[in-house]
């Protein structure tokens, strides 16, 4: 699925494409605002986006063999919730109806 297989979906519960395309990427906008920013965000029932740090380190180069200096950067992360990570190792978790995304309610 892609963005514009999901504003698809999404137009069919919010009545138009505009509002389904304005929700995404008003969604996709603050999350990179904030994890661009050093900020986490958390989404209950879906996971967790956040920035991480990479150390400086020296790699190789495939070719030759050199070493190679590779400088340090921050990268973004996404960490699945519970939830989540249930349903997707067992679809059969998933709500009939309504909001798969809810609060985690993981059978045990």
């Amino acid at each position: 699925m892609n963005k514009a297989d999901l504003v698809d979906r999404l137009e069919v519960r919010l009545g138009s494409k505009k509002a389904a395309l304005e929700a995404v990427e008003a969604v996709v906008d603050v999350i990179i605002r904030e994890v661009a920013a050093g900020n986490k965000v958390g989404i209950t029932g879906f996971g967790t986006f956040e920035r991480v740090d990479r150390a400086a380190r020296t790699g190789r180069n495939p070719r030759t063999g050199e070493a190679v200096r590779i400088g340090a950067t921050s990268v973004p992360k996404f960490t699945p919730g519970t939830n989540f990570k249930a349903v997707t190792a067992d679809p059969s978790k998933l709500p009939r109806s309504g909001n798969a995304g809810g609060r985690a309610r993981v059978e045990r």
